[in-house]
């Protein structure tokens, strides 16, 4: 059993951190839909991201880098796959009824297992995730000499500071919702969502 050091776990989660603080395509998706749709959903939309970190940390670990860009079409079609899916999200944004002062109750049950593959496109198709993972982590970590516990390690990190980041950015959304009460303030964060929510997808699907 060997891992990696304290010291190298502090430095890949301190990177980590600033990485997914930073505001991108899928913090904006992550926010949209919380300001639209409330917290139903949030937990298997930020699932399915989380999982997607690991999926990057794991082809950037076994040395897959060559391999994602030889099987460009595959991760290309799933970067289209979660920008209409979020298309998707921000018509049914824009379109919501107006009610007050709930903020539009969500009563229309949605697939806990499609938002949890959504949240997996959308992170798969981030280009600021593939950037950290593929690029970035080689330069932070000599990924050559990691075995199965210091991967068992950084999954474990990887976890823990996106679940952090995720659940910082929902809970503040939901707070910054509770306090609008009027239906047109309803309608415009309906509509606002629905606009950073599909520029998210823009920004996916571009790049």
């Amino acid at each position: 059993m060997t891992g990696l050091s304290i010291s190298g776990l502090a430095l890949f989660a301190a990177a980590l951190a600033v990485a997914a603080v930073a505001p991108g395509p899928g913090i904006a998706a992550i926010v949209a839909r919380v300001l639209g749709r409330g917290r139903p959903g949030a937990i298997a939309f930020t699932a399915g991201m989380a999982i997607g970190d690991i999926v990057w940390l794991t082809l950037a670990v076994l040395g897959l880098a060559v391999v994602a860009q030889t099987f460009h079409e595959v991760f290309a079609l799933i970067k289209y796959a979660g920008a209409a899916y979020l298309l998707f999200i921000a018509w049914k944004m824009w379109k919501a009824p107006v009610a007050a002062p709930d903020l539009a109750p969500v009563t229309v049950k949605e697939s806990q297992v499609k938002l949890f593959f959504a949240g997996l496109a959308v992170c798969l198709g981030n280009p600021k995730t593939m950037v950290f993972y593929l690029a970035l982590l080689p330069s932070i970590l000599d990924i050559t000499r990691i075995d199965a516990l210091a991967f068992l390690e950084l999954t474990t990190v990887t976890l823990t500071v996106v679940g952090l980041v995720f659940a910082f950015y929902v809970g503040v959304t939901l707070r910054a919702r509770r306090l609008i009460t009027s239906p047109k303030a309803v309608k415009m964060v309906n509509r606002g969502s629905s606009v950073v929510m599909a520029g998210a997808a823009v920004a996916i699907a571009t790049r």
